[in-house]
């Protein structure tokens, strides 16, 4: 009773910290404090995670591109050893071939390549370009204040990934609440399995309709492979639910956290609002993609066979989890990493992770914020948040980090 009384018995000095680390709610573009204090005292420490089990933390960016190149670790969720799910209320599943190893995953993967490719992005520029002035054209028809999330940076994504699937927007209303409910750590396996079960089940009954009558679009290329017996439907159904998860949730999210940022920033916002050149909008793309790390509970990994990390070994059956965010901001690589600076080389980031894992959708990322950094600033130059930053709701409670909402007024 008395043990009852005085409260949980507090942790050994020694015990691990807990991971993920909060983020201090006044620098909510920063990685959490423990873990920058974490990253300058030690290259590879050990976590604990919410059901007790330890894997380890990789802090520095060398560190973990050589893990991510590494062919004796495994992105495959039944490998020993993989770090469990990041909540005890849901975790990620297998989301298709990027939680798969290869030659499965490399497999999978050629078969949606070709639209993603360097060529085939740019060639969709002016469409984008299109859409973004188009959306412009509609707030600025409108009085303000209003949220720059629902009316900006969720349309973005969801148009052009809708126009490359062959999905009808007008159904993007359904997905996008059901994604929100896949993504958000506090939503229970109930609500997770009927968000899930109910975009599956759309998608799977979008790629019958391209078996039975194919189209110019990626679901009837998909499709294309279950009738040559490549993949079953559910394979099907499982890669078209990754893309449209993928294709607008994660770019919409940096659309909004990123603008957010600028205004915390005026002057680099001055910077990006008045350059003509393409080449220093793309470089600042770059730095902003170094500076906001919206996948911010790691990259996950299980060793399949010892491997020595930091003169550290790493035992076969462990796990590791690569903190993507703390390595954009290793002082050893990005000098003064925790200042936005649009003029930086950041190209060496690893936001879209490292290796053969590394973000199949980067050239569509990279050409949608490319146009919607270089146009949005310029045509409502007196863009500006319309609330306090204390009073922005930023997503804890998600696997992709961002805000609720934005309102905004010019």
């Amino acid at each position: 009773m008395a043990d009852t009384l005085a409260g949980p018995v507090p942790e050994a000095p020694d015990s691990p910290p807990e991971f993920p680390m909060p983020r201090e709610a006044r620098c909510p573009f920063d990685p959490p404090p423990a873990l920058k204090d974490l990253q300058a005292k030690t290259p590879l420490a050990k976590v604990r995670l919410w059901d007790g089990s330890e894997p380890w933390l990789v802090t520095r960016y060398a560190d973990q591109r050589a893990i991510l190149g590494d062919p004796r670790v495994s992105a495959d969720t039944d490998s020993p050893g993989y770090p469990t799910k990041a909540s005890p209320e849901g975790g990620e599943g297998k989301l298709s071939f990027i939680m798969m190893d290869d030659p499965e995953h490399a497999r999978l993967r050629r078969m949606v390549t070709a639209p993603f490719a360097v060529k085939k992005v740019e060639a969709l520029r002016p469409a984008v370009q299109r859409i973004v002035d188009d959306l412009i054209d509609g707030m600025l028809s409108r009085p303000g204040p209003l949220d720059l999330v629902e009316e900006f940076a969720l349309p973005i994504p969801s148009l052009v990934i809708c126009e490359l699937l062959g999905v009808p927007y007008d159904d993007h209303a359904m997905f996008q609440e059901n994604t929100k409910t896949m993504v958000r750590t506090t939503a229970t396996p109930e609500q997770r399995g009927v968000a899930t079960r109910e975009t599956a089940g759309y998608l799977a009954g979008q790629i019958a309709r391209r078996l039975a009558e194919p189209r110019d679009d990626l679901l009837s290329s998909i499709a294309g492979r279950v009738t040559a017996g490549e993949i079953d439907h559910q394979q099907a159904t499982e890669m078209a639910l990754l893309l449209l998860i993928a294709g607008h949730e994660t770019t919409a999210n940096m659309i909004a956290l990123g603008t957010l940022a600028l205004f915390q920033n005026p002057g680099q916002l001055a910077l990006l609002r008045e350059s003509d050149d393409p080449k220093f909008v793309a470089g600042a793309v770059e730095e902003m993609l170094r500076y906001l790390h919206i996948t911010h509970l790691g990259r996950r990994r299980a060793v399949t066979a010892d491997i020595e990390v930091a003169g550290q070994v790493v035992r076969a059956g462990e796990g590791v989890i690569m903190a993507n965010e703390i390595a954009n901001r290793d002082p050893g690589v990005f000098p003064d990493p925790d200042r936005l600076d649009l003029t930086r080389d950041a190209r060496r980031h690893v936001a879209f992770g490292f290796g053969v894992h590394q973000c199949l959708g980067q050239p569509l990322a990279r050409m949608e914020l490319q146009v919607v950094y270089g146009t949005l600033y310029k045509r409502i130059p007196t863009l500006k948040p319309a609330c306090a930053l204390e009073d922005v709701r930023f997503k804890n409670d998600a696997f992709i980090y961002g805000v609720h909402a934005l309102p905004v007024s010019w």
